[in-house]
């Protein structure tokens, strides 16, 4: 176990918690962490965000605000605030930038060994914790001192600001400053005081501003050339450019208010550059830069590579003749400058509080009542590293209504996986279900673990899934893990003798679904079930049972309003998500086989044809199923509809009758004349209970799963031919015997 801070979203509470470590990953590397540094400005604004009223945080986030209404319109209210609650309830980790020891390496990384002394960045990776897991991109070597042998190291504390010097740093380059240029740094907090530096380094000369006479004093003290507060910055820049004004006006301070961004324009020289690098109003005065022909940069936190998943967590690298200065070059810069003696950290350290100290740091920062700078947490030796940690006693009792006493019918369960689907859906619904015991829940970073713990009342939290494997209480094990981790972790589960429910899709390519087909044989008899929840709906069981007696052929289109993604979320990848045709259209496929009731015999696959430079081409297209009782479905897969519409439409017509079911709120069935509607009025049902209480009753009666498991190979298999289809413009087979045949 170890100690790592965390907040509460909904209450702003601040707790030091022990927390199962990381677990090492391919791509990068474990670091036992020697010091931390809190970001002053970001991390006080986070905390008293969290700490605001539900009125107040709306108020801050109104872009927030405008989707939850969104998604109340579509999903219904109770949907929606079961959703948004859920996302106010999920703990966040703070810090992101730190040093310490490298204690192991994952696959993949060849440059790093067990022993080196880093320095680390990254939200959600570099927190305030004994130990860390950090990308390859994220972390970078901390050099040599140059000088006297005994001053040749870089201490701790130093390493502990590169992140934000790299922040700096970045901003320096987008102020594409020259030497001898005069620059204006306005706001002297930490990111300021170290532009200052920089600059100087850089060869420029440098008016500090601030209303703080104490970081003003120090900013002379660093190296600005003038400081001074912003009441006289006139006379200040005045002096040094002969009237002429500054080449560039860096923006490092933080506030609402735009008044910084005015009085840049005042103090930029004619055709100058003015650089937002703090967070501040943007009512730029328009007359003023146009007249001036200012130019406005925007630099984005420690350099190109930020944001970018595939960069920062999968270690795509750019190439230095194209992008020179990524945000580990720009780590590694300033780490460089610093052994240089040219930046001095020293002066910035204000406070150093141990782990234990971590809240009474915060409640220096928040409270505001004693001057600070740069505030350092330190880490003693820490503790062998345990994974598990075991909870209160009367933890892992049996769920359900009235809680009732453990018993041989009790069925011990554990998660893999603790994200917002699994705590905001999956646990809400398992909590209703009779009989169930929650012994343990493991999540790769272990503090969402347990988050979830202590909420649901689990026995023990853990990072290491084998802990869930080797428990002999733990009768069936539940992975809601991102898609390529499924089949992994499903094949090890059934090995170790587990009953399964898996996540949808149940693999994201065919070496991975065979593997899963011959340990299912030899696990046999085993209940493996996959999430596609939708057949399991109320809805769809009336659909099903109205056209139970057809005597024609259905013909079925599904609309799904899917809504694009960012480019870089984690579902566009085919090794991560499989992609969303793979990670999503398979509920889709199942709940058609479920109405139509006969053997899926092919799927032919179009798509729009997509912009030259589109990323992901195959977003929206038209999948046409043939199934053997001449049924045909088709399913209309969307990402470039208004997120204000509804999801999803099914319509089946046959036999004189037509059944309609829209969004999983509203049911049409129409025949003869006569018409029956079933609604539900304020939430979405998509029957996400009955499948986990399918599953449990399953695992306690000892099989067969109630889904035959040749249903979710067709399905699976269906997916990969919808892609397939879409390389080769033809129709592809779906059946048992062709995947049987490629084994």
């Amino acid at each position: 176990m170890m100690k790592q801070v965390v907040q509460d979203y909904k209450t702003g509470t601040l707790s030091l918690l022990e927390v199962p470590p990381p677990r090492l990953r391919p791509g990068g590397v474990l670091v036992e962490n020697v010091c931390s540094l809190i970001s002053a400005g970001t991390e006080r604004g986070m905390v008293e965000l969290a700490r605001k009223s539900l009125l107040g945080k709306a108020r801050a986030r109104p872009d927030l605000v405008r989707k939850v209404l969104d998604k109340a319109r579509t999903e219904g209210i109770i949907t929606t605030y079961q959703k948004a609650r859920q996302r106010l309830e999920t703990p966040m980790p703070l810090g992101y930038s730190s040093a310490g020891r490298v204690i192991a390496v994952g696959d993949g990384v060849t440059d790093l060994e067990v022993g080196d002394r880093v320095a680390c960045g990254g939200i959600g990776f570099a927190s305030h914790a004994e130990f860390i897991f950090v990308p390859r991109n994220l972390c970078v070597k901390i050099p040599e001192k140059t000088g006297p042998p005994s001053q040749s190291q870089i201490f701790w504390a130093d390493a502990a600001y590169t992140t934000l010097g790299a922040i700096a740093l970045e901003g320096v380059r987008a102020a594409d400053v020259r030497v001898g240029e005069v620059a204006v740094v306005l706001g002297l907090g930490l990111i300021g005081l170290l532009t200052v530096q920089i600059l100087k380094a850089a060869g420029c000369r440098v008016v500090g501003l601030d209303l703080n006479p104490g970081r003003v004093q120090l900013a002379q003290e660093l190296g600005s050339d003038l400081t001074g507060d912003p009441a006289r910055s006139q006379d200040l820049v005045r002096r040094l450019t002969g009237g002429v004004g500054a080449d560039a006006v860096l923006i490092t301070a933080a506030t609402s208010s735009s008044e910084p961004v005015h009085l840049a324009g005042d103090l930029a020289r004619d055709r100058g550059r003015v650089v937002i690098v703090g967070i501040v109003g943007l009512e730029v005065p328009y007359k003023l830069y146009y007249e001036k022909a200012l130019e406005v940069r925007l630099s984005r936190s420690y350099g190109p590579g930020r944001y970018d998943r595939f960069y920062e967590e999968k270690g795509l690298e750019y190439p230095i003749a194209y992008v020179r200065w990524t945000e580990n070059r720009n780590m590694q810069a300033f780490l460089q400058l610093v052994a240089e003696g040219k930046v001095n950290l020293e002066p910035l350290t204000t406070h150093r509080f141990p782990i234990d100290g971590a809240l009474q740091a915060y409640e220096l920062i928040t409270a505001g009542k004693e001057p600070h700078i740069g505030v350092l947490l330190e880490y003693p030796e820490a503790p062998e590293q345990v994974s598990r940690i075991r909870l209160a006693a009367g933890a892992g009792a049996a769920v359900g209504p009235g809680r009732p006493a453990v018993s041989p019918e009790t069925v011990g369960v554990g998660f893999i996986g603790a994200g917002n689907f699994t705590t905001g859906v999956l646990l809400q619904a398992m909590r209703k279900i009779s009989g169930v015991a929650l012994k343990g829940i493991c999540s790769q970073g272990g503090v969402s673990a347990r988050a979830a713990a202590d909420r649901f009342g689990f026995s023990y939290c853990t990072s290491n899934a084998d802990d869930l494997f080797r428990d002999p209480e733990v009768q069936a094990v539940l992975i809601t893990t991102r898609p390529g981790s499924h089949a992994d972790l499903a094949v090890a589960a059934l090995q170790n003798g587990k009953q399964v429910f898996v996540e949808k899709p149940l693999a994201v390519n065919l070496e991975q679904l065979h593997r899963i087909v011959e340990t299912s044989e030899s696990a046999a008899p085993r209940v493996l079930m996959v999430g596609y929840n939708r057949r399991f709906s109320p809805f769809a069981a009336k659909l099903k049972e109205f056209f139970e007696h057809r005597s024609t052929p259905l013909v079925a289109n599904y609309r799904v309003n899917a809504g694009a993604l960012p480019r870089g979320d984690w579902q566009h990848d085919p090794e991560e998500g499989g992609g969303r045709i793979i990670g999503e259209v398979g509920h889709f496929v199942d709940l058609l086989s479920y109405i139509i009731n006969a053997p899926l015999e092919s799927v032919a696959a179009q798509a729009v044809r997509a912009a030259a430079d589109s990323v992901f081409p195959h977003e929206n297209v038209i999948l046409t199923l043939r199934f053997g009782d001449g049924s045909i479905g088709t399913i209309l897969y969307v990402t470039e509809g208004a997120a204000r519409f509804p999801k999803e439409r099914l319509e089946v017509f046959g036999s004189g009758a037509v059944g309609v079911i829209d969004d999983f709120r509203r049911l049409d069935l129409v025949k003869g004349g006569r018409r029956q509607v079933h609604r539900a009025w304020l939430s979405q049902d998509k029957g996400h209970r009955q499948e986990l209480t399918a599953f449990v009753e399953a695992v306690r009666q000892g099989g067969p799963g109630p889904v035959p498991f040749e249903d979710y190979l067709l399905t699976t298999l269906c997916t990969f031919q919808a892609v397939r289809s879409l390389q080769t413009g033809l129709p592809q087979p779906v059946s048992l015997s062709l995947l049987m045949a490629d084994r």
